[in-house]
């Protein structure tokens, strides 16, 4: 399996503060059936890394992984906010992209409404990026709108689900919204967004299978 949205990068936001800890969520994420991971950290006005910072550290998760003999494809990528992404040069944000590519794992914020989201979509892909959008059913502004989804979807945005919404690890609002994206056919990807080993620990396969959609596994 493939997990495109971790925060294994030790230091630089809300994931491990240390490479130790980053070694114990990819030894659980490797023993969660994961054989290729996209480091995510978050760029955000809160977490101001840039594509170089996340590349450094990258580079020194992998010398540490190849230390201990985890066998893991270790790629870099970045979680962007959608506040954040007015104030990043086309340039910068192709850097950001997953693994090195055109997609761009993008954010959407905390919040009852999501403004000019549509309009952000559209300069992303007029700067040459297509956008994954991570964990919709999560976002309260989607909740109160659902048709906004379908809309961004028909636009050409893909949508990742967390594996931990499909079996109620943010409540049953989220759980039930995240199953219903999932069968109306608007959910492309399921990932960890996993931040440690116990709170936001790793897992994809087994959170899919036990929300009763094994065979997309």
């Amino acid at each position: 399996m493939i997990d495109l949205h971790c925060h294994a990068l030790s230091g630089i936001d809300d994931g491990p503060p240390t490479i130790a800890g980053s070694l114990e969520l990819i030894r659980a994420t490797v023993a969660a059936g994961v054989r290729t991971v996209l480091a995510t950290p978050h760029v955000s006005s809160r977490y101001p890394n840039d594509a170089a910072s996340i590349a450094a550290s990258v580079h020194e998760l992998r010398g540490c992984l190849d230390d201990e003999g985890i066998e893991v494809e270790l790629l870099a990528g970045a979680e962007v906010a959608m506040t954040k992404i007015e104030e990043i040069e086309a340039e910068e944000l192709a850097r950001l992209g997953l693994g090195g590519g055109s997609w761009l794992l993008l954010e959407p914020p905390f919040s009852p409404v999501a403004p000019g989201l549509g309009r952000i979509v559209r300069d992303v892909h007029l700067a040459g990026m297509n956008v994954l959008l991570a964990h919709p059913e999560r976002c309260p502004a989607f909740h109160r709108d659902p048709d906004a989804v379908r809309a961004l979807v028909a636009d050409g945005v893909l949508t990742s689900l967390t594996a931990g919404s499909l079996v109620g690890r943010f409540g049953g609002s989220v759980r039930r919204f995240a199953v219903s994206l999932l069968r109306d056919g608007l959910a492309h990807n399921v990932a960890s967004d996993a931040h440690d080993v116990s709170g936001r620990a790793p897992g994809i396969r087994a959170e899919i299978e036990h929300a009763g959609f094994g065979e997309l596994t």
